[in-house]
């Protein structure tokens, strides 16, 4: 049920870190505020596919 999602950065499109999610219980795409080291400050980055 757990699908591993990757998190790519709203500014630089890199893919920074990744995550598990259960797709039942949550199913739209998630947007966190996380520190981007390409582009040295923290930004929005949102879920996509692994």
């Amino acid at each position: 049920m757990r699908d591993i999602i990757l998190f790519q950065c709203t500014e630089c499109k890199n893919k920074n870190y990744s995550s598990m999610k259960n797709k039942k219980n949550t199913t739209d795409k998630l947007q966190l505020k996380k520190y981007c080291r390409s582009c040295r400050k923290h930004t929005i980055h949102k879920e996509t596919k692994a």
